[in-house]
């Protein structure tokens, strides 16, 4: 159980750790199909790549600058709090081992086996080799650190096989093995060999009386260790795993010379080389194989030093083949339409008449490509501005701006070229966006431009008409095919018009406008709040109905908890649904004893931020890039966007509800943070199928 850092928070990085035990869950949950768990295991290991490459990297930086950190840490120095991530990760590394045996071996009733190299049968030998051979070997990287006078740099979350090799006791006089040996102690050879990223994890093997085999390449490359080492006499082998995980904070130089996107581009280049923050290695290493390369590598035990499994970047997993078996798979939803908004004919004619919602994955993403395609060939429409904060791979979007700049368009995209792990796509597409004269803007200095906006303006009537949508979520195909996000297609003028004033704002950011509809960060949404809140205080002392619900991905700003535990104490009721951090502490007396807190954690990402505030019995709701994190409050741009048509209102709140109901993939949330399932004598009820559903009758009526 995680430790409590004081009696009012929960450490966030502490809280993060038990968010992603939540998604280990999932991959231990018997009713999720066989190989979507394994795929959470991927999404497991790659959410704590992430954390290691950035939270627990500025947690090393504040110890390393002498710095216990208490006032940001909440209590606990630095060096406390990275000995206790070390000791909960350990702990999570194990459960993932357990959970992968136990599903493999739960394949193996579906007749599909995930052999290693020792379980290789004869007739499988020649696929495998030749595979090997085709495949694998020219895209192997093979070190020889016997050879080297300086250790290779090895590359971010990059697996590695680390090899030694025990010659046969006669050995040449003369050339290069000889040359190599006078360099070995025992007459052993120490190598690295990277696993190649841009070959297949998952090598599948061919059928045979009904059952299906796979190896992982690292066991294929374990197989073939002697076509890979031909030119070495050994009598054995050993090869086990290790990864270096760095830090990936971005630094930039002062160089005047350099545009920024050749500035952002070349500090994603200088990530490789952060600092390392995390050492993985098998645990069944021969100890001196693990001492020679902490020695070469300088790694000593000040490091985080994590004893893993067999395997590492597990993450891959996420890509494992459904090898056709459709039982072992959640089957994929079919995104509905909008009620009253045709993909065929004109958007913005329908759009112009009513506001619409879109609720992604249930709904179709196709509407705002969509909204995008028309507006680029439309000969009103004469100007186009949206924010651009991750793209998908192959973007119909960044295509379709394109093609309005190409038709004359006045096209602005403000890019963020600082969205984490996405900056080498944004810059791919920042550039062709230049190429064809379309106007960008890298945001705000000190401030990263996270809201999710876009508005153009179409000649009606001899005046310009704005129309445009406000998002939580990103403008990118892939993702909404697995994250749940709310857009708003409105022609409201008072949204629409302090939308562009949100755009003005990045082109002169020395003025801040004056907003009186949207709470927009970093001026406004926090004093807003605060307001909302006050005003729901006030209702409760006075005895009028008051409440507050609120759908975020994390809460972790102790000035708005602080607000909260005020307003709970006050008698308003509180309904937090959070999906990742939280510092709250809900159900305490004399504290939080008004506040109930859940998350749910299924087949798609609750990735929505909902705010609903009763105000007496006409409740204000906003939907929200932004959540209640001290960064998305003060240091970046959001948007938080009123909902003034009242059926999208009672839409909101009634899907609000039917996650908030959930007693199959909800979790409490509370002080132990142990991940308790809400279980309850109520009729079942898993939100995301029941959210499909709401929207399937509604498409039926």
């Amino acid at each position: 159980m995680p430790e409590i850092i004081t009696n009012q928070y929960i450490n966030r990085e502490l809280s993060w750790l038990q968010f992603n035990a939540r998604v280990l869950q999932e991959a231990a949950d018997d009713t999720v199909p066989l190989l979507e768990r394994l795929r959470f295991i991927g999404i497991f290991s790659n959410n704590l790549d992430e954390f290691f490459k950035v939270r627990y990297a500025t947690i090393k930086r504040i110890d390393l600058a002498g710095k216990d950190g208490k006032n940001v840490l909440k209590g606990t120095t630095a060096s406390d709090l990275l000995e206790k991530i070390t000791r909960i990760v350990i702990k999570q590394q194990a459960e993932s081992l357990k959970t992968i045996d136990i599903i493999k071996s739960k394949l193996e009733r579906h007749n599909i086996f995930i052999i290693n190299e020792d379980e290789v049968a004869p007739d499988q030998d020649a696929f495998i080799r030749k595979y090997f051979i085709n495949k694998v070997s020219p895209a192997l990287v093979t070190y020889i650190l016997n050879d080297l006078e300086k250790f290779p740099h090895l590359k971010d979350s990059v697996a590695y096989l680390a090899v030694k090799l025990v010659l046969k006791e006669k050995i040449p006089k003369e050339g290069r093995i000889s040359k190599i040996l006078q360099h070995t102690t025992k007459e052993k050879i120490y190598a690295l060999i990277e696993i190649p990223k841009n070959t297949d994890r998952f090598v599948v093997l061919p059928e045979k009386d009904g059952k299906q085999f796979i190896i992982i390449l690292d066991d294929l490359i374990r197989y073939c260790m002697r076509i890979n080492f031909s030119i070495f006499d050994y009598v054995s082998a050993s090869a086990h795993m290790i990864k270096i995980t760095r830090d990936a904070q971005l630094d930039f130089d002062n160089d005047l010379s350099k545009s920024f996107i050749q500035k952002i581009s070349s500090s994603v280049k200088s990530r490789r080389d952060g600092e390392p923050v995390r050492f993985v290695y098998d645990k069944t290493i021969h100890k001196d194989t693990l001492n020679y390369l902490m020695e070469k590598m300088g790694v000593d035990n000040t490091d985080s030093i994590i004893p893993g499994g067999r395997y590492h970047n597990r993450r891959d997993y996420t890509d494992f083949p459904d090898l056709g078996n459709e039982a072992l798979i959640y089957q994929p939803i079919q995104p509905l339409e909008i009620p009253g908004l045709s993909l065929q004919g004109s958007l913005l004619d329908k759009i112009a008449k009513k506001d619409f919602l879109q609720y992604t994955p249930y709904h179709t993403f196709s509407y705002t490509v969509k909204f995008l395609r028309e507006s680029a060939i439309d000969p009103r429409v004469k100007s186009i501005k949206i924010t651009i904060y991750r793209l998908a791979s192959i973007s119909h979007i960044a295509s379709s701006l394109i093609n309005a700049a190409k038709n004359g368009k006045n096209v602005t995209v403000q890019i963020e070229l600082q969205a984490r792990f996405d900056e080498a796509a944004n810059i791919r597409y920042a550039e062709q966006m230049q190429r064809e004269g379309i106007n960008l803007i890298f945001g705000v200095t000190g401030l990263k431009v996270h809201c999710k906006a876009c508005v153009i303006e179409r000649e009606e009537k001899g005046k310009l008409k704005r129309y445009g949508f406000i998002s939580t979520g990103n403008f990118n195909e892939s993702t909404a095919k697995i994250y749940t996000d709310y857009t708003l297609f409105t022609t409201n003028e008072a949204i629409l018009k302090e939308t562009n004033r949100v755009f003005k704002f990045f082109e002169i950011n020395y003025k801040v406008n004056r907003y009186k509809h949207l709470l927009v960060s970093p001026h406004y949404t926090r004093s807003s709040l605060v307001k909302l809140i006050d005003k729901e205080i006030k209702n409760s002392i006075e005895g009028k109905p008051a409440g507050i619900k609120l759908k975020l991905n994390s809460l972790s700003d102790y000035d708005m908890i602080n607000k909260l535990y005020e307003a709970s104490r006050a008698g308003v009721k509180i309904d937090l649904i959070i999906r990742g951090i939280c510092c709250l502490i809900p159900g305490i007396p004399e504290m939080s004893e008004n506040i109930r807190a859940i998350s749910v954690v299924d087949k798609f990402l609750e990735h929505p931020r909902l705010y609903i505030f009763q105000n007496g019995n006409d409740p204000k709701v906003y939907i929200s890039s932004a959540d209640w994190m001290t960064r998305n409050l003060d240091r970046r741009v959001e948007i938080s966007c009123p909902i003034y048509d009242e059926d999208i209102k009672v839409e909101l709140m009634e899907t609000f509800d039917i996650c908030w109901n959930d007693n199959v993939k909800a979790r409490k949330l509370s002080e132990d943070q142990d991940n308790t399932y809400i279980r309850n004598n109520l009729e079942k009820v898993r939100s995301q199928i029941a959210t499909y559903d709401y929207y399937l009758q509604k498409l039926g009526n």
